[in-house]
């Protein structure tokens, strides 16, 4: 058996859950460190960097989901480590005020959790979904749990960004632990016995895990599209963690408002990830190389508005660019997922964990080292201007990069061959 459209939508409830979680620690607490405490923004720039870094363990999550192994067991466990790491990161924001120092070291370990949550729980969920989809579904099925994934982290950012305000540390902690509690009980609801009732793969538990690795690295395409996550992930993630503070420091944003925001922006991907599922899946418009350069160069322009209303007053809403900065964002990001489905069963066979694991983890470095890069060249840049002008410079500097990725994407990805997200089949 193959997963069915229903149980492919119940592991988009996982993907949702995941997301909710992650969204509180890439947004709100950034942008509570940064804003509230007036912390440097190297700061959270180095925990989330953290946790993105312990996410290159990917690959051996994608190797071991290959080689045989109870994938439920570490996608719940996962989930509950991911939790557990979410609220520390909470509460250790609240402790900043007090002691320093116990609020450094028990962030450094909740970051760690998460990390290492998102990577088993994530890497052995996109695992199941590669090995027990059928190949005709397998685009269509990344979109899906993609996009449950996104409206998860737009609906907690914004229901999280009513009830923190008026903010206090009782508020904080308590919005917290209702989305933690939430994403796991929802986990195990959602995952069932789905693994037991598909056909599993035979293992091949001699293969050694870094030849496996070496196996997949010799393909030229496999090497290829890993370059190119990770400079399109660069330039995706950079405005991560200075997009809040930015809201918050130039446009006198409240944490409930500039968490608002984040939840504004997330809709935004939503709607660019379902106008190419609609488009390209259901009206067979453009091919996913098309859909990908479209969403960087729109990507590039909007970063260059926003870039603007740090130099100088724009009549352009803030809150408008965000969304359409979204919008794009969702875009690239929907058709390059579907690349990468379609592209994990391109090769050696049942190393399809092994390739999704290998691009995730040049995500997970991406992701680091753009957060990372952004709000160091954050805090350079405002030692030196405004910090309008400052925080402009940087996003210039992400649009450049997806000016990169978009003339990389046509030279890497195939465009006769190129395929498109899988059409949903009434009845299938």
């Amino acid at each position: 058996m193959m997963l069915s459209w229903g149980q492919i939508a119940r592991l988009g409830l996982v993907q949702m859950a995941l997301g909710a979680i992650v969204v509180l620690t890439t947004s709100t607490l950034n942008r509570l460190m940064v804003v509230e405490f007036a912390l440097p923004a190297l700061l959270p720039g180095a925990l989330v960097g953290l946790h993105y870094g312990i996410q290159l363990s990917r690959p051996r999550w994608g190797f071991t989901s290959d080689t045989g192994g109870n994938r439920t067991r570490w996608i719940i466990g996962g989930m509950v480590i991911l939790a557990a790491g979410g609220l520390g990161a909470a509460f250790a924001v609240t402790l900043f005020a007090k002691n320093f120092g116990a609020a450094l070291g028990l962030s450094i370990a909740s970051y760690g959790l998460i990390g290492i949550g998102v990577g088993a729980s994530g890497t052995s969920l996109l695992a199941l979904l590669a090995t027990a989809t059928a190949p005709h579904r397998r685009a269509a099925a990344a979109t899906i749990t993609w996009l449950m994934m996104i409206f998860g982290i737009a609906m907690t950012a914004g229901l999280a960004g009513q009830f923190l305000d008026p903010y206090s540390p009782q508020r904080l902690m308590s919005v917290v632990a209702v989305i933690v509690t939430g994403a796991v009980l929802l986990t195990i609801t959602a995952i069932g016995k789905i693994e037991a009732r598909v056909t599993p793969m035979r293992p091949e538990p001699s293969t050694p895990f870094m030849e496996g690795m070496r196996e997949v690295w010799a393909e030229p395409k496999t090497r290829n599209f890993t370059l190119f996550v990770f400079l399109s992930m660069n330039a995706y993630f950079m405005q991560e963690l200075i997009l809040e503070p930015y809201a918050g420091l130039v446009f006198g944003f409240t944490p409930g408002q500039s968490t608002t925001l984040s939840g504004a922006q997330n809709g935004g991907v939503f709607v660019g990830m379902l106008t190419v599922g609609i488009v390209a899946t259901g009206l067979k418009i453009g091919a996913l190389r098309s859909w990908i350069m479209a969403g960087c160069l729109g990507s590039c322009t909007v970063l260059a508005l926003i870039s603007m209303t740090g130099f100088a007053y724009s009549a352009l809403n803030f809150t408008t660019l965000v969304v359409a900065l979204g919008f794009f964002n969702g875009m690239f990001a929907v058709a390059a997922i579907g690349a990468m489905m379609a592209l994990a069963s391109d090769g050696r066979g049942q190393r399809e964990g092994t390739r999704m694991g290998l691009w995730g983890a040049a995500q997970a470095i991406a992701a680091g080292f753009g957060g990372l890069t952004g709000a160091v060249l954050v805090d350079i840049a405002r030692n030196f201007a405004a910090d309008g002008p400052a925080f402009g410079a940087v996003f210039a500097f992400e649009a450049a990069l997806f000016l990169a990725a978009a003339m990389m994407a046509a030279r890497v990805l195939e465009t006769p061959r190129d395929v498109r997200p899988a059409a949903m089949v009434p009845g299938e």
